[in-house]
């Protein structure tokens, strides 16, 4: 873990925040505070179809995969702690220059009954941009609801 990215405030702030309250995601920026609560990518894509910037802000999350980490990129986000994160989110976050802190990193995020790879890790696996991870991400949530 870098502790020199936990000297930001308001890095270390969500972070704490995430854990003592037990959410999914925190995203913090000087008096600025958004939480999430619901699992997988939905807080994330609600932040993003939302009409706040949130450029520049940081954020701490449970779990990020690759397509958590795209959808960070498009929000603008500076920094992310992550409780557990894949590889592949990782690569995003260097790819784009996007600070992190992870307290585990495993090679991809499994889906909830451990038996996979989470839908939306494999939907964005062999993508390499932002915008078509975005595509692939709403094209998978509605194959999972069955639209």
């Amino acid at each position: 873990m870098d502790i020199k990215l936990l000297n930001n405030n308001d890095l270390l702030t969500a972070s704490l925040f995430l854990k003592a309250k037990n959410l999914s995601v925190v995203l913090k920026k000087e008096n600025e505070v958004f939480i999430g609560t619901e699992r997988g990518v939905a807080p994330l894509l609600r932040y993003f179809e939302d009409v706040n910037d949130y450029s520049g802000f940081c954020a701490a999350d449970k779990v990020v995969g690759k397509a958590a980490a795209y959808i960070y990129v498009l929000l603008g986000i500076k920094s992310v702690f992550a409780v557990t994160a894949s590889l592949h989110a990782i690569k995003v976050f260097e790819k784009y220059g996007i600070e992190y802190v992870c307290e585990n990193t495993v090679p991809a995020i499994k889906n909830r009954t451990g038996t996979g790879l989470c839908p939306m890790e494999s939907a964005v696996l062999d993508i390499d941009t932002p915008e078509e991870a975005l595509r692939a991400i709403r094209n998978k949530l509605c194959e999972l609801k069955g639209k």
